[in-house]
């Protein structure tokens, strides 16, 4: 996996899945809202996306699932809001990752999805 899209609107939690997927060896494409992510997008190419589903400020993540969906690009949902997002984390049919999690179990999580052998 050479490229890594982050959905992230907690500064801390994006940070560190930033350099946990760096030192596996992927770049990561840091951001923090649905327009930031579709221009990061637009600018490269994605072999993968962890997303937090609640953005702040009603936004969530499905806009960019959905191109993700479309681009047959893997990608997980990295979430605190497992019960207040219910609805939306079905609709998403994506795995999922309760916060907390390590951001090497996420590393090692999405690289299973692109189907690589690789490990964090």
């Amino acid at each position: 996996m050479k490229s890594v899209l982050i959905l992230e609107d907690e500064p801390f939690i994006a940070m560190d899945l930033q350099l946990a997927f760096e030192d596996a060896g992927a770049e990561a494409a840091v951001t923090v809202s649905c327009d930031e992510a579709f221009a990061a997008l637009a600018e490269r190419a994605i072999d993968g996306a962890v997303l937090d589903v609640n953005l702040g400020h009603g936004e969530t993540c499905e806009p960019i699932a959905v191109e993700l969906r479309k681009r047959r690009i893997p990608f997980l949902l990295h979430t605190g809001d497992l019960d207040r997002a219910g609805e939306a984390l079905r609709d998403l049919e994506a795995p999922i990752m309760a916060k907390p999690s390590g951001s090497d179990d996420v590393v090692a999580r999405l690289f299973e999805l692109r189907g690589t052998h690789e490990t964090a």
